[in-house]
């Protein structure tokens, strides 16, 4: 664990301690539950999101994409009568050509990954609205899917499988971000490109596949929330949660420019922020304020990165300039 995940680990307990004497009702089963399982939820894509702020990019989609995505899912075993493994599986396709469609546009065609990715945001939700006719996509009355539920909204020994997933996706993505060779590459991208580039690393290749994992993970987090919700409204469903996906990464030590953060950090960065949520509804603070204390979080996290780089910067200079006093020193 990073010292910056370290520090975050201290900030969760101490604002769970505060909200816990507030009001005991933080630590009761049913809510820690309550609360894992929306962890779960947004840790999924929130993971995906970090890969792609590794290379330096942004992915203001994922709302969208879950929305969109939810909505194939429920029409294919709702309506259409798929069975649900075949449809998870053409989710995940469709969001993987999502994905590909964005690192594509971004590397080949050298377009700005906010761009793209906020065109992406105005065409997923529009398709979504426009198959629709605006109207919410549900399962037929009393139609009961035992495994697809078990699987996605089930609990086992009272915790919730989403939260189970999101820890499983969690080690798989660190295995690849910080033991592969691949997220070493991802790395040496986000310090720098034309570097890595010139260091003989396929730097397109490693652009595409952020953008592949993003959007597999934002796929399979959209199978979840649409069983979650058990209906969706394109017009709403998923709204923000970008910016849900962004904050969680900023918290957990992903920098905006690239280069740096930890699996472990933005798992912890979901967990916190659902616990402020959790902190807004249990305190009595209006609903409608939500939107601020995340933005307020982000901005914090923000700040508190670029003075924690400006320290680290501060530091490496000394350092050099203390061995270029003692080689002086030595020389003469």
């Amino acid at each position: 664990m990073q010292k910056k995940d370290l520090g975050l680990a201290v900030l969760i307990i101490v604002v769970g301690f505060v909200v816990y004497l507030r009001n005991p009702l933080f630590l009761s089963p049913i809510n820690l539950a309550n609360t894992a399982n929306l962890i779960g939820l947004f840790g999924l894509f929130a993971i995906g999101q970090g890969f792609v702020i590794m290379t330096g990019g942004i992915d203001l989609s994922v709302g969208s994409m879950i929305a969109l995505l939810g909505v194939l899912f429920v029409e294919l075993i709702g309506k259409y009568g798929v069975p649900w493994p075949l449809a998870m599986l053409i989710v995940i396709a469709a969001g993987t050509v999502m994905g590909l469609a964005h690192g594509l546009l971004i590397t080949k065609l050298k377009m700005q990954p906010f761009v793209v990715t906020l065109c992406g945001l105005l065409i997923y939700r529009g398709v979504a609205r426009g198959y629709t006719g605006e109207a919410t996509a549900g399962f037929p009355f009393g139609a009961t899917f035992p495994e697809v539920e078990w699987l996605t909204i089930g609990r086992s020994f009272g915790v919730p499988h989403s939260f189970i997933a999101m820890l499983l996706v969690g080690v798989i993505c660190w295995v690849i971000l910080h033991r592969s060779v691949f997220g070493r590459h991802l790395y040496a991208v986000g310090k720098n490109e034309d570097a890595a580039r010139y260091s003989g690393i396929r730097t397109d290749a490693v652009v595409i596949a952020a953008y592949v994992i993003c959007a597999v993970l934002t796929s399979i987090a959209a199978i979840y929330f649409a069983m979650f919700t058990r209906s969706v409204q394109p017009s709403s469903h998923g709204n923000f949660y970008e910016l849900y996906a962004i904050a969680a990464a900023v918290l957990g030590g992903f920098s905006l420019r690239g280069g740096e953060g930890s699996i472990v950090g933005v798992m912890l960065g979901a967990l916190l922020l659902q616990e402020l949520q959790n902190l807004v509804n249990l305190l009595g603070i209006p609903s409608s304020l939500n939107f601020a204390v995340m933005g307020a979080v982000i901005l914090a996290g923000v700040l508190a990165d670029q003075q924690f780089t400006r320290y680290r910067e501060r530091q490496r200079a000394r350092a050099m300039e203390l061995r270029g006093q003692d080689g002086r020193s030595a020389a003469g």
